[in-house]
């Protein structure tokens, strides 16, 4: 006997065996797909970076200023405990533009007490500051220990790659790919100060502002070299919360291999 075709009307309550199976295989396919779906896409994602930035959040911080290499503000925690904060410019610029006005009001800056109304940000341990006025800066009575001349520690050879540390350490999240490369140059040309990203022995990140040989700035000359991964030697020296390293741009050697950065 002939068998019949089933044909399904959407305003009876009864559904045919056929259709039932048909619609049960497709929504088990459909679940299996959206589970194996989820998994891979949660496999090759970027694990979540310990970041953060206070956007449109400002807090006003006091302590004292130091300029040698880049500026930054050494800011007390508790007796014994201080946290030395890198300074950062609004967009893609340093912080000097921002310091003109302030610095006129005295000789020198350097061990003076500040109250700087800004943007935090943290990461890994590291904490900055970005400043979008000049007129959020004053001076104040600060007394604390300002930040001792650097310390050498060592002369190394690292692995690494070179960031700007404002997109890098939390502004852009994530602030990885070619695009956030040359971000990179234009905010170290503007005068962010360039850090080198190491990975140690145990597999966690450690930080180097870099200088020249005389421990002064250097901007310009680096940007051939920003998101390049590299091997750079120089004397790595100690500033409180972060080290400095300086180095011969022109002894940097590019290694044949693709950033897993940029």
């Amino acid at each position: 006997m002939e068998e019949k075709e089933e044909f399904y009307i959407g305003y009876l309550d009864e559904v045919g065996e056929k259709t039932k199976k048909t619609l049960k295989r497709f929504v088990f396919t459909a679940l299996g797909l959206l589970l194996v779906c989820g998994f891979l896409f949660s496999f090759f994602q970027n694990p979540a970076v310990n970041s953060s930035f206070d956007f449109n959040n400002p807090t006003k911080v006091s302590g004292v200023y130091h300029e040698s290499p880049y500026p930054m503000l050494r800011v007390k925690l508790a007796d014994d405990a201080y946290k030395d904060i890198l300074l950062l410019g609004f967009g893609k610029f340093g912080p000097n533009k921002y310091l003109k006005e302030i610095k006129k009001e005295t000789s020198s800056l350097v061990g003076k007490g500040l109250t700087i109304e800004g943007q935090l940000i943290y990461y890994n341990g590291k904490t900055l500051l970005e400043i979008d006025d000049s007129q959020k800066i004053t001076l104040s009575n600060s007394k604390m220990q300002p930040i001792t001349a650097a310390t050498q520690l060592d002369t190394k050879e690292l692995e690494g790659e070179i960031v700007d540390p404002k997109c890098y350490f939390g502004v852009m999240k994530p602030g990885y790919g070619k695009i956030h490369r040359s971000c990179a140059a234009l905010c170290i040309s503007g005068g962010m100060p360039p850090v080198l990203v190491s990975v140690n022995e145990n597999g966690m990140e450690e930080y180097f502002l870099l200088t020249n040989l005389k421990g002064n700035p250097i901007h310009q000359d680096i940007l051939p070299y920003i998101g390049q991964p590299s091997m750079l030697t120089g004397k790595v020296f100690d500033l409180g919360d972060w080290k400095e390293m300086r180095i011969d741009v022109a002894q940097i050697r590019k290694l044949n291999r693709e950033s897993s950065i940029y």
